[in-house]
């Protein structure tokens, strides 16, 4: 099944393969997982950064998809910049250190500045071992860079070949709004797609965003539809994500237990897997393209490939939507990039 990314030429399929946890003991796992999906269940999209594990993830990519030799014609390769990394040791990132970036010597390596945009793109190309990279996506906004330098360095790279479109990631509505009416007022490259945060327990995009993307004809890849596995499993069965995902705490919401238990009883009463029935929810919404989801298990990913195959009743969609309880925005956060530490901030 295909989707397009709003109003525009952007096609991509409904079945997203997100590579943010590959490292090097998984490579072999992942070359076979690309010749499992690409040959047999259609995955054609695959979404990365260049921070992932501080730039290995593309490497992985790119090696896999050159010695499977995926036609290139047929592959959508999507990456992301922003983040400060230190290229050359994987796995770790300066996130974990307590350094900011510019006191380690990463000056102008972060963030949406001309010069970075230009340096961080050849560098994923070389990463990856490709001539062009078919969505390049802001992964943060960038509070200390004007917008109209961004987005004219956005439309230099597509229009110097490097890109074919460009997506935005994580940001407000307003933000969005800005960066997007900037381009269009100025003819210059717009976005064609918007990475957000969203699943049955974060709803918080449909307040602005979703109408937003909307107005723009602009196509949603949300990410973690799974809600970093809680969806995917009962609370009460334990996992190894589960007891190393830190993140995973986000989701501890009061109507989180009501939410992945309706889950629960939907999929039984299917006959279908938590995951499919999370993954034909977020399918169902107006506006989602595709979501994206991750794992490091083909058994896993087979599963989750199902849900695209799922349809959902409106009588499923209330119960299911029933419980949640607005919450406070997660994953628009402020990265201080200069200054002693690197800050998250709300």
């Amino acid at each position: 099944m295909v989707a397009q990314a709003g109003r525009n030429g952007f096609s991509m399929k409904r079945r997203l393969s997100d590579t943010s946890s590959l490292r090097k003991w998984c490579y072999a796992l992942v070359r076979r997982n690309l010749r499992a999906t690409k040959y047999e269940h259609g995955i054609q999209t695959f979404d990365t950064a260049d921070m992932y594990s501080n730039g290995l993830s593309e490497v992985i990519l790119g090696k896999a998809i050159k010695q499977l030799n995926l036609p290139r014609e047929e592959i959508v390769v999507m990456t992301k910049l922003f983040m400060p990394f230190t290229p050359g040791k994987w796995g770790t990132n300066i996130f974990s250190s307590g350094q900011s970036a510019d006191e380690i010597g990463l000056v102008n390596q972060h963030g949406l500045s001309r010069k970075h945009i230009f340096d961080a793109v050849k560098a994923s190309l070389e990463r990856l071992q490709l001539d062009y990279i078919d969505l390049y996506q802001c992964h943060r906004f960038d509070y200390e860079t004007p917008i109209e330098e961004t987005m004219q360095a956005l439309h230099d790279v597509v229009k110097a070949g490097y890109v074919r479109y460009i997506g935005m990631s994580s940001c407000h509505a307003f933000q969005f709004h800005a960066m997007q009416n900037y381009a269009i007022r100025n003819k210059l490259t717009p976005f064609v797609a918007m990475q957000n945060h969203y699943s049955l327990m974060y709803r918080e995009e449909e307040r602005e965003m979703f109408p937003t993307l909307k107005m723009f004809g602009v196509g949603s890849i949300p990410f973690s539809p799974l809600g970093r596995g809680v969806l995917a499993r009962p609370l009460t069965e334990n996992s190894k994500r589960g007891e190393t995902d830190p993140f995973q705490k986000i989701y501890k919401g009061v109507g989180t237990p009501e939410i992945v238990k309706r889950v629960e009883e939907v999929a039984k009463k299917k006959g279908i897997s938590m995951a499919q029935v999370a993954i034909a929810w977020c399918l169902a919404k107006d506006g989602v393209s595709a979501p994206i989801v991750g794992t490091t298990s083909l058994d896993n990913l087979k599963d989750i490939i199902g849900g695209v195959h799922v349809t959902l009743g409106e009588d499923e969609i209330k119960y299911l939507e029933e419980p949640y309880i607005p919450q406070n925005i997660v994953g628009h956060a402020q990265v201080v990039k200069r200054g002693v530490n690197i800050q998250i901030r709300p």
